[in-house]
């Protein structure tokens, strides 16, 4: 049977890799609140972009789906929910909102997650929300013939309840006591979450929210502006794989955890170094939205399509994305790649 013993986070063999990882996140928290500063409004509008795509990309991993116009006009409150998946997009989007507001007065116990479970499904009518499992669940995974595999069994039903109750207040130990790094903890307390797996439905997504809940917690607020769920959800591969290979023999007490907190920093850092980006061009006055376009490409690795752009610069409108980007192309800086609804643009030195 696992155990949660946070204690024993600081006797970790932590790579240089890990090291370097956790110094960079921590020196972009350093310049957090220059970034914050810099250009309200348009922060403003990066949050609600952020809240979008975090909670686009958090229920599509799931298969959870609707189109991009029903999303918008769910966010905005221009329509109500027609089916079971935009009653839970809402429900996820209710709760973002939430943490956002909220962070600093939600404590992390077995009841409040329970809370945020229940409000997940608050527009649906299955009975689930609120609940942890009556029943053992699986996880379940494809192979390339299409067959059916278990990959995981989570822990029992019947002890899911004390399992919870041990994880959180762990994890506060840890934080309060232990001294363990929560850069560390917070990703090795999802791990945990997820091997748990403590609802019938929804553990993903759960996951996900809690990741925010803990960031923002420990000061690490840069899942407000850049979506986490959006860069998780392009990097599922890696998500999955490391998942996988942290939970072997997590019930014998010999699982790796820090293939996963490797991933999860790498994503953070990411978040962060896309965030600078957009401030910096954002910030510089004396670029014209043009020159701001180009900036983008001079400081991205690999392709951005329109809309890629409209969401890293919020304040420029299409026709001008589009311009820019028929000139840029002419005179050979940047390259089309891809065509219809994948096109996209590299920087002809790349190609």
């Amino acid at each position: 049977m696992h155990i949660f013993d946070y204690q024993a986070l600081k006797e970790l063999k932590i790579d240089a890799e890990i090291l370097s990882l956790v110094s960079e996140i921590k020196e972009y928290k350093g310049k957090q609140n220059y970034f914050i500063n810099q250009k309200t409004a348009k922060l403003d509008k990066l949050v609600q972009i952020a809240k979008i795509q975090s909670t686009e990309a958090s229920n599509r991993i799931e298969g959870i789906i609707t189109t991009e116009k029903r999303l918008k006009e769910l966010f905005e409150e221009k329509t109500t929910p027609k089916n079971r998946d935009e009653q839970e997009i809402i429900g996820y989007r209710d709760v973002l909102n939430t943490i956002h507001e909220n962070y600093e007065h939600i404590p992390l116990k077995s009841n409040f997650i329970l809370q945020i479970h229940k409000n997940l499904y608050k527009y649906s009518a299955e009975p689930q929300g609120g609940k942890f499992k009556m029943i053992d669940n699986i996880i379940q995974e494809t192979d390339e013939k299409g067959k059916k595999f278990v990959r995981f069994k989570p822990l029992e039903a019947f002890l899911t309840n004390d399992a919870m109750e041990n994880l959180c207040a762990e994890y506060e130990k840890a934080t309060k006591l232990y001294f363990v790094e929560p850069l560390i903890a917070i990703p090795v307390f999802i791990l945990d979450f997820l091997c748990i797996h403590p609802f019938s439905d929804g553990n993903g997504r759960i996951s996900r929210l809690l990741t925010l809940l803990l960031l923002y917690q420990n000061g690490f607020e840069v899942g407000k502006y850049i979506s986490l769920e959006s860069l998780i959800e392009k990097n599922k591969d890696s998500y999955y794989f490391t998942l996988r290979a942290s939970s072997l023999e997590w019930h014998e007490n010999r699982n790796d955890v820090l293939f996963f907190v490797k991933y999860m920093l790498q994503i953070i850092l990411s978040a962060y170094r896309e965030f600078e980006e957009r401030v910096l061009v954002m910030s510089d006055k004396k670029l014209t939205k043009a020159q701001q376009i180009k900036e983008l490409f001079d400081n991205h690795l690999g392709k951005l399509s329109k809309s890629d752009i409209k969401k890293l610069l919020p304040g420029i409108s299409e026709p001008m994305i589009e311009k820019t980007l028929n000139d840029l192309t002419k005179t050979g800086l940047i390259k089309k790649v891809n065509s219809g609804k994948n096109t996209a643009y590299v920087k002809f030195a790349e190609f």
